[in-house]
């Protein structure tokens, strides 16, 4: 099958691989422009000859630019395929094909719809989650579903990178291969939305990643665990920004006030009091400066392991 490509990064290239290596055509690869550092993508798509567009944007003040959507249809394309997509795409081209789009998303939809679906599964709790194939429609990922492998477990300790790269990573490679070879052999079937479990979640920012250190501390864990590694949940000690990353919870009755640092353990881990325990770090982007061990960053910014408090 004639395929396009919209996407970007390792698993825009590895979706793109497998396409190719299953016998699909690529008939060309839609990556953003070059931001400085060399895309996956777009250097696979030289290393195979592949046509490849690089586009800002396909639409201007709400329509689809005519000169974008004109060169998209000169390439005769029967399926799009989007692993990794930033953009929004106009109907123009999302349904231009005769088999339409594909489109992959990190969630068990029509739960946690929206572009950080994977940090919002861990902040808010879910045991788990899905590498889910839909068609897109006009809404925000509530098109039918095409394939959904469900029951990848979300771990106590799994940070957004984690969950993503060791497990939906590989899923979501899969899931899209079977599902453009079932749609190649006429087999697919595609399965409406229910509103029932439905939630969207906004992309995170900062406002959402501030540290509420009045939250029970298992709470405290799972945001600094969705917030890692961006955009790196937040509190502040002697009025600076201080971000966690590496998180562990602990359960300990007892403890002090939630946020007063409690040292660095023999593993260089920064330990700080939350309610009904102690959370401990492995590395701490203080200010302006770089990510750093926890113990390091400390030296580097003065601040007291045994004193100072996050508020």
């Amino acid at each position: 099958m004639r395929i396009a490509i919209f996407g970007q990064a390792p698993f825009g290239r590895d979706v793109a691989v497998a396409l190719a290596d299953g016998g699909h055509e690529i008939a060309a690869v839609y990556v953003p422009p070059d931001s400085g550092r060399p895309d996956p993508l777009a250097a696979e798509a030289d290393a195979r000859g592949w046509p490849l567009l690089r586009c800002a944007r396909f639409r201007r003040r709400g329509e689809a630019i005519p000169e974008v959507v004109g060169a998209y249809r000169t390439l005769a394309v029967e399926l799009n395929v989007m692993p990794f997509t930033t953009v929004i795409l106009p109907p123009e081209i999302v349904d231009a094909p005769r088999h339409g789009s594909l489109c992959f998303h990190p969630s068990k939809l029509p739960a946690y719809r929206g572009g950080s679906a994977i940090a919002w599964q861990i902040i808010l709790g879910a045991g788990e989650t899905a590498a889910t194939v839909f068609r897109p429609d006009a809404g925000v990922d509530t098109g039918p579903i095409v394939v959904q492998h469900a029951g990848i477990p979300i771990g106590p300790r799994d940070t957004a990178a984690s969950l993503y790269f060791d497990k939906l990573y590989p899923a979501g490679v899969a899931a899209m291969l079977e599902a453009v070879d079932a749609v190649a052999a006429g087999t697919a079937t595609f399965t409406p939305q229910s509103d029932e479990g439905a939630s969207h979640q906004p992309l995170l920012t900062d406002v959402h990643a501030r540290i509420d250190w009045t939250r029970p501390g298992v709470e405290v864990d799972r945001l600094v665990r969705g917030c890692d590694p961006n955009p790196g949940a937040w509190a502040q000690a002697r009025g600076t920004v201080v971000r966690l990353f590496g998180a562990v919870y602990e359960p300990a009755p007892g403890a002090p006030a939630p946020g007063t640092l409690q040292g660095v353990d023999d593993a260089g881990r920064l330990r700080i009091a939350v309610r009904g325990g102690v959370l401990s770090v492995a590395k701490l982007r203080i200010a302006d400066s770089a990510k750093e061990p926890a113990a390091q960053a400390l030296r580097t910014s003065g601040l007291d392991a045994g004193n100072d408090r996050l508020d």
